[in-house]
């Protein structure tokens, strides 16, 4: 079976990074050839797992939606259907065990594939693909050019082991290792001090988040005795902890602590500062963080760990809240930015918003917007790429009139841009659609407050991004020099994502005759919990929400159709608000205030002044001291002590040899007489005793 090699998927593009890294500049390409080779052959595997796990969930929600069909008809609906052994939806676990804690935890390295994971790494490896390409062309000329082809396959393995792993300690160091490569690569071109404080940036807000995840790992381990994915979903099932009944409240708090490594790690208010930031790195990174690895992973473990989620209504409330705040929020930031790719940065924050705010209601709602947004957001940002590397500038302002010079830019940014703003029948209006509708079906407060903010964020979204279309490709050239088409190593990429751009929502379309063979059914993980869970399609909210949108272009239309010039933007002269967008709520300069004054200006002063007067002063005595001993140990000890018994020897031996050397004179007749002398003194020593 093609999943008793998934583990090869992770290990095609970790085994590259190796090989690019140490032999890469002696390649014909600089090493790039290894990491497509190797993503190339990932993807074709990836799709070989796809067709193993979603044609066998396919079968299992047949047969369960007949049987239960069948069921309900006989009964009328009074006897509810128990899931017959065997009827269930594909997993494939391997596992060795490397360490044990106890008798019976352990620390494991194995993979789990389900449906879930199937989908992503389809995601993922068509993505990456994508983007190596599209970097042979970007980056050429670049004097790291092997050392970033190295990273970027480091970090599509890593993301790959977070998302096969089978226990969560192996999850988190894929989780780790995704960080680490967001980190050095945002920071690439660090000779530019913006782009090193960025990836520090990123790097130490993520990692505050990441203290939220690691107490909620330890929590659930605390009460399950296990790190192992399937175990804590059997125990949560179960309704039993290690040690007796679940608490539900320490399973809250593990799950809201597991949250907080999401809020980082997925770039949700109010820890989604450092994402903007991170458009310092090169553009088709950029691309890869927002699309397929970075900030998806903190979606995949809401949806990995969903069963648990399930478990404690008060998590999914939390869920829901942060996400609906996100989605809008982000949105009205992305209406008043003149860089394109933070106007896309501030786009992806506000997708995951929705992403989030979904799996309150709908796992697959959730993680099918997560799957359509990672293609149309990978094209949107790979175009900008195309972009910044024909006008050399970041800023729309800097644009203009580039639809005739780049005709196969303008048409895929469009693809993607509509698609951002779910206008039907693209991908971003199906699972979109399906996300609106989960809110309105689940109802109450936090339904309520998702549907509401997630309509007015679909008209939010329609006009930021029709003001960017206006903007960059409407008016004439603003900025320096003649803009021309991409090459082909980067266009090509381009029209590659906008195919499934527009049509891969129609592997899940909200009607009742596509559920049993659609994308829910691909990525389903409980029977039980697919079979009345589906979305449906409401005609009314989708005409709605697709009015909404089309207003929202119409305003952006409005406004943006002359291209204005910066000081001349509609969004750039509303006063008070205008200040508060332009200012991010003012979130980073409160942190600055509250955070890095004080660590850098107080704690960091205290701790130099510590070093300098107290921590140096006692290694600078420690090696007086050391050296003062020293040199009376040499004077005294050794030049008098030893030396001298080591003289004193050599002296009293060269005395003593002083007096041989009258005896051993080497003349016979001397010998001859002492001889004659020795023996007469023993005849008379004799003869007297």
């Amino acid at each position: 079976m093609a999943s008793d090699y998934a583990w090869l998927v992770p290990a095609l593009p970790a085994a590259a990074t190796a090989v690019i890294f140490f032999f890469g500049k002696r390649m014909p390409k600089q090493g790039a050839e290894v990491g497509i080779v190797a993503i190339a052959l990932a993807l074709a595997l990836s799709v070989a797992v796809a067709v193993e796990v979603f044609s066998a969930n396919v079968r299992a929600v047949a047969l369960f939606e007949f049987a239960h069909t069948v069921v309900e008809e006989a009964t009328g609906g009074g006897i509810q259907l128990q899931m017959p052994p065997g009827m269930e939806t594909y997993v494939n676990e391997r596992a060795v065990v490397l360490a044990r804690f106890d008798g019976e935890s352990g620390f494991q390295a194995g993979t789990r594939v389900d449906g879930l994971v199937a989908m992503m790494f389809l995601l993922v490896t068509f993505v990456s693909a994508t983007v190596q390409v599209y970097s042979t062309g970007y980056m050429r000329g670049d004097p790291r050019y092997t050392w970033f082809f190295a990273l970027l396959s480091l970090f599509t393995a890593s993301m790959l082991l977070l998302v096969v792993a089978n226990n969560l300690m192996m999850l988190l160091v894929g989780w780790e290792l995704v960080g680490l490569c967001s980190y050095l690569l945002i920071g690439f071109w660090w000779e530019d001090k913006r782009n090193s404080d960025a990836a520090i940036k990123a790097f130490l807000t993520t990692k505050l988040g990441d203290v939220g995840l690691l107490v909620g790992v330890i929590a659930l381990w605390a009460q399950f005795r296990t790190f192992h994915i399937g175990d804590l979903i059997d125990a949560v099932a179960a309704g039993q902890a290690a040690f007796g009944p679940l608490d539900e409240g320490l399973l809250t708090f593990s799950l809201v602590a597991l949250f907080l490594g999401c809020v980082g790690k997925s770039a949700q208010f109010p820890l989604h500062t450092w994402l903007p930031d991170a458009m310092a790195g090169p553009t088709p990174v950029s691309a890869l963080i927002h699309a397929a690895t970075m900030v998806t992973a903190g979606v995949f473990l809401i949806a990995r760990l969903y069963p648990l989620f399930q478990a404690s209504a008060p998590a999914l409330t939390v869920i829901a809240v942060v996400g609906a705040v996100t989605l809008f929020g982000a949105g009205l930031l992305a209406t008043v930015e003149d860089d394109v790719k933070r106007v896309l940065a501030y786009s992806t924050v506000s997708q995951l918003g929705y992403m989030v705010a979904a799996l309150a209601f709908s796992y697959t709602a959730g993680i099918f917007h997560l799957f359509t947004h990672g293609f149309f957001k990978a094209l949107l940002f790979l175009g900008a790429g195309s972009l910044i590397h024909a006008t050399h500038s970041n800023n729309m302002s800097d644009m203009g009139g580039l639809r005739k010079a780049m005709p196969v830019t303008f048409w895929t940014f469009l693809a993607g841009s509509l698609a951002l703003m779910a206008i039907p029948p693209l991908a971003g209006f199906w699972s979109k659609d399906e996300i609106l509708a989960s809110a309105l079906q689940h109802g109450g407060p936090t339904g309520s407050l998702v549907l509401v903010l997630g309509v007015l964020g679909s008209m939010l979204t329609a006009f930021y991004m029709t003001r960017a279309l206006y903007l960059v490709f409407a008016g004439s050239y603003r900025g320096e020099g003649h803009p021309h088409e991409s090459p082909p190593t980067m266009a090509w990429p381009l029209v590659a994502l906008a195919v499934p751009a527009v049509g891969i929502g129609f592997v899940n379309l909200p009607f009742p005759a596509f559920h049993p063979t659609g994308f829910a059914a691909w990525t389903a993980f409980d029977l039980s919990h697919f079979v009345g869970h589906a979305a449906t399609f409401v005609r009314t909210l989708a005409f709605g929400t697709t009015l909404l949108a089309l207003a929202g272009i119409w305003l952006g239309r409005t406004l943006y159709r002359g291209a204005p010039a910066p000081e001349r933007d509609p969004m750039l002269r509303l006063g008070a608000v205008s200040r508060v967008l332009v200012n991010r709520y003012y979130l980073d300069a409160l942190y600055h205030n509250l955070i890095v004054r004080p660590l850098r200006d107080t704690v960091a002063a205290a701790a130099y002044w510590l070093n300098d007067h107290v921590i140096d002063r006692i290694v600078y005595l420690a090696g007086v001291s050391t050296a003062r001993v020293a040199d009376v140990t040499y004077a005294y000890g050794d030049q008098k002590g030893i030396d001298g018994a080591v003289n004193g020897v050599g002296v009293s031996a060269n005395w003593t040899g002083g007096l041989v050397k009258f005896v051993q004179s080497g003349n016979v007749q001397l010998y001859a007489g002492a001889m004659f002398t020795g023996v007469v003194v023993l005849a008379i020593a004799f003869a007297a005793a």
